[in-house]
């Protein structure tokens, strides 16, 4: 049974400040939780699960111990959750740890600029995950990659796809060797470009595209050839179909 101070507490977590003091992220949903469970890189705190999560899911509630799983109705999960229609249990996490440094040296790295929608965000770390790229730098204007939204998008790629906020002008300076491709409306025709097996792929933000400071003389624009009348495409599709080209 949830008591008042589980409630606040789960509920301060939907702001950015408790969770970097907590060093904690929610996540909801028997999928997304089976998937962080699993990982080695994340630390369950909490687990709230109903009574038929907990009976379909007896060997991971053995092997985690029941003393980190709290038994909840319907109804008090629906206090706690963030989703419209909570959906049989609700973790708790520690944010995944990544041991090993930033690595250029034979590696694609996506550079996210000021991506702002947390959907979009999310389901880029997720094609991430999906086309083998391990390591993804947003600028400090994108989405928090810990929010409510954007965990749920990534479906448990979070715990693969390594996450920095860096200054993506320095960042680009300081691996001015690494070749970059940016995403653009008016840049050559992405699919006149050859499989890359080292660069940094840039993309801009949702309305306002790629920063010009971060275009230069050697930068590589590409482009998705349009066909219809769509004035843009979603910062997630092209990013999928950009790395599907490239990788």
């Amino acid at each position: 049974m949830l008591v008042k101070s589980q409630v606040k507490y789960i509920q301060s977590l939907s702001q950015k400040k408790l969770r970097d003091q907590e060093d904690s992220f929610v996540a909801e949903g028997p999928k997304i939780i089976n998937e962080l469970l699993a990982a080695t890189n994340v630390d369950l705190k909490q687990l709230y699960a109903t009574e038929t999560w907990i009976l379909e899911n007896q060997s991971q509630v053995s092997r985690i111990g029941a003393e980190r799983i709290i038994s909840v109705s319907p109804k008090e999960l629906e206090r706690i959750s963030f989703l419209t229609s909570p959906n049989e249990v609700l973790g708790i996490f520690k944010k995944p740890e990544f041991s090993a440094a930033l690595n250029m040296k034979g590696m694609v790295t996506l550079l996210l600029d000021a991506i702002q929608d947390p959907g979009n965000l999310g389901t880029i770390i997720r094609c991430a995950d999906w086309f083998g790229i391990t390591q993804v730098i947003c600028s400090e204007e994108c989405a928090d990659v810990f929010s409510q939204k954007v965990i749920q998008s990534t479906m448990g790629s979070i715990s693969r796809v390594r996450v920095e906020y860096l200054d993506p002008n320095l960042f680009l300076e300081e691996h001015k060797d690494v070749p970059v491709f940016a995403a653009l409306l008016n840049g050559k025709d992405l699919h006149s470009f050859p499989k890359i097996k080292e660069g940094i792929i840039l993309i801009g933000n949702e309305s306002k595209g790629i920063r010009s400071s971060l275009i230069n003389s050697s930068v590589q624009q590409l482009t998705i050839p349009r066909k219809g009348g769509a004035e843009s495409l979603n910062a997630a599709v092209a990013t999928g179909i950009i790395l599907s080209q490239l990788t």
